[in-house]
């Protein structure tokens, strides 16, 4: 296993930039294998690109806040600073992201470093489905979206913190093993009996303010070609879909009260939007679906898409990724028809 670690992590990364590097480069033999016309050719790079273009500053700060916590800040640190007690954990971890505004993709490569500090890990997960949601950039571009109905942006940060609340709570009671997957690093720490999981532990050594820095662009460097590759094959993904289906035929399906929330929430998943900006496209669909659709969409989406998907089976247990994302999808679908009645 530890080979398939080192060997085939490093594989899927370089054959990622690979298909990247090919797909944007092309002289033909994409649109002759996949048989597109040049429009559809064109739209579906230009949007791999936008996607990618969109992602990438925030996995870029995400690993950068990351390899900090791991250079300055220590492991007592983190557990003093770390509510003990469940119910103020969970609210603890559902309101971190007025302090750290990232967006979904930088929140992982932030968690699993918190995790490995000593942060209980049903905080670190709740921080990373709340705080792409409750947050104040997030809050803005909602409330700019949605001129004529402002219920909705409070509405949203509403339903998000109340799903984050009882999936936090779940979480502290259920979880009791590490979710971590083991990566190339524990394993080989493991092989060899070494004393610490960082087998490239960067910050050994470093001394000085500007040594910091550098072991902190090191670390930096590490997370982002660990992350990396499963932005861009959710990227891939995402515009494959995007290119692929018309809107028309997208909004003519979901007519139902649940079934357009169900449709909307799949929607989400699909597109892989950014939190900054999803609110602009569900303002689009505003008269169409219903405000419970529309929240749907705006708390879902967030919480659990593909390129989200991608990176927590990389980083967390499968089951414990597979059960989180259902029990988001039912407390999301069940609490977007409610909230829409009681508030919008």
């Amino acid at each position: 296993m530890t080979v398939v670690y080192r060997v085939g992590m490093p594989l899927l990364t370089a054959g990622c930039l690979a298909m990247l590097a090919l797909i944007l480069a092309d002289n033909g033999w994409l649109s002759a294998l996949a048989s597109l016309d040049p429009a559809t050719l064109q739209s579906f790079k230009l949007l791999l690109l936008g996607i990618i273009l969109e992602t990438f500053p925030f996995i870029l700060l995400g690993v950068f806040v990351s390899a900090l916590l791991q250079v300055f800040v220590s492991d007592a640190t983190i557990a003093r600073l770390t509510p003990k007690h469940p119910v103020a954990g969970v609210l603890f971890g559902s309101l971190l992201g007025l302090l750290f505004p990232l967006c979904e993709c930088g929140m992982i490569p932030v968690v699993r470093r918190l995790i490995r500090k000593g942060m209980p890990p049903y905080i670190g997960m709740v921080f990373i489905f709340a705080g792409p949601i409750v947050n104040p950039v997030v809050f803005t571009s909602t409330y700019t979206a949605f001129r004529g109905q402002p219920g909705m942006a409070y509405a949203r940060l509403g339903l998000a913190l109340a799903v984050c609340v009882v999936l936090g709570l779940l979480l502290s009671r259920f979880l009791k093993r590490n979710p971590l997957k083991r990566d190339a690093y524990e394993l080989a720490a493991a092989n060899n009996g070494a004393t610490s999981i960082y087998e490239h532990d960067h910050s050994q050594g470093a001394k000085g303010f500007w040594g910091r820095m550098a072991a902190t662009l090191a670390h930096a460097s590490d997370e982002l070609f660990d992350i990396g590759k499963y932005v861009i094959l959710g990227a891939f993904l995402t515009a494959v879909v995007q290119t692929s289906v018309e809107r028309e035929v997208l909004a003519g399906i979901g007519g139902g009260t649940w079934s357009g929330s169900a449709f909307m929430m799949g929607l989400a998943f699909l597109l892989s939007l950014c939190s900054t900006s999803d609110a602009f496209v569900a303002a689009s669909f505003n008269g169409i679906f219903a405000p419970s659709a529309l929240l749907a969409f705006l708390v879902f989406g967030p919480m659990v898409d593909l390129k989200s998907v991608l990176m927590l089976l990389g980083t967390f247990r499968t089951k414990i990724v597979a059960a989180i994302v259902l029990l988001l999808f039912a407390l999301v679908l069940g609490g977007s028809l409610l909230t829409a009645q009681l508030w919008l």
